[in-house]
């Protein structure tokens, strides 16, 4: 019988990070299917709260944040490719690649939740903002993925102009901080085990399976 794993994946559609370590993740739970039955759900994380509406362009804003320069950015973004180009996802970094203020997307990622598709819209969101530089800070285009994944491309403008899941989208992320979330991606395994950062497939595989090892033994 399978062994049934609840996995919390905390993260933000701004972090290419996330999107590696998400990549890599779902690879070790197909070489893991055999013997789990895992349960992920996408969990909120801003890394950038206070981002305005317009966002702010990449490079400027990474040099800025992190007190780089902008060939160590360059740099930075070429290892992040080459980890993408493992996955077959695209990194398109170019010089007009904003960062954007991603709240409106983590409420409509709550939505897709409840919908049942979340872990589709988050792959589309994904794409949208690092391979295609989309804004999806934009109600129209964040409607226009939903409706990519099969959800109803009206019922999201009317989630986003109305401003519903703020309150659900703060809490999580509230509640996150205070268990002491600092840096993202997070993976949190049956609510007790974390995995911290972008980490291989074989390091998540192996986690796993020291993790449900010392569940049977306890």
């Amino acid at each position: 019988m399978k062994e049934p794993l609840d996995i919390q994946f905390i993260s933000d559609v701004m972090c290419p990070w996330c999107v590696v370590g998400l990549g890599n993740l779902n690879q070790a739970l197909e070489q893991l299917n055999d013997t789990v039955n895992a349960t992920v759900t996408f969990q909120p994380f801003e890394l950038n709260p206070n981002m305005p509406a317009e966002g702010q362009n990449l490079t400027e804003h990474i040099t800025e944040k992190y007190g780089i320069s902008k060939a160590q950015s360059e740099q930075n973004r070429a290892m992040i490719q080459a980890r993408g180009k493992e996955l077959d996802f695209d990194f398109n970094f170019t010089d007009e690649s904003r960062i954007r203020n991603s709240f409106d997307a983590h409420r409509l990622l709550h939505w897709a939740g409840l919908e049942g598709k979340q872990a589709e819209l988050k792959a589309a969101l994904f794409k949208a903002h690092f391979s295609h530089n989309q804004n999806i800070n934009d109600y129209s285009t964040l409607a226009h993925l939903a409706a990519s994944v099969n959800l109803d491309p009206a019922a999201a403008k009317g989630i986003l102009e109305n401003g519903h899941f703020a309150e659900e989208v703060r809490e999580q992320e509230a509640l996150w901080q205070q268990n002491g979330i600092s840096s993202v991606p997070t993976v949190i395994i049956n609510n007790k085990y974390a995995i911290s950062g972008g980490q291989p497939a074989d390091v998540f595989k192996n986690a796993i399976e020291e993790i449900l090892d010392a569940q049977k033994q306890a």
